[in-house]
Parts: C-alpha cells; sequence; structure tokens
C-alpha cells in the first residue's frame, strides 16, 4: 500500500492511509486475529456474515426494483 505526502503534510498522508487500510479491512483482520478464533466460532460468523451480505443485496435489488422505499437521507448538521 502507498501514499504519497504532499507538501511534507504528513497528517494529510496520515488520513490517507488510513483510509485506505479501512476500505481494505486490515484494522479489522487485525482485530480479528487479536485472539484465537475456534473453528466453530469461526463458521458461525463466516454463515451469519454471509447472511447479512445475502440481505443486503436482497434488499437493494427491492429498492432498484422499486419494490422497497429508499432509505431516507438525513442531513448532518455541521
Amino acid at each position: 500500500m502507498q501514499v504519497l505526502v504532499r507538501d511534507n503534510n504528513i497528517d494529510q498522508a496520515l488520513r490517507v492511509l488510513k483510509k485506505k487500510m479501512q476500505r481494505e479491512g486490515v484494522f479489522r483482520e487485525m482485530k480479528m486475529r487479536s485472539a484465537y478464533e475456534k473453528p466453530s466460532e469461526k463458521r458461525v460468523r463466516e454463515k451469519a456474515e454471509a447472511v447479512r451480505r445475502t440481505r443486503k443485496l436482497a434488499r437493494k435489488k427491492l429498492q432498484r426494483e422499486g419494490l422497497l422505499p429508499s432509505p431516507k437521507k438525513v442531513a448532518r448538521a455541521r
């Protein structure tokens, strides 16, 4: 993974690096690998993740087809 540092702006480069690592799931994997996970727990977790993914895809498909209303976008105050 590579991040360019522009104008010696280390803070911006760190933010970009953290964002890239977050997107790729590096932090999540590090957290999971910090402790041993029994094979049975791993199976249960992976199955739950698969169910969650499937439901999300089905929900998105129904929203695209117009059978489900799109989620309301909440405007955040800054």
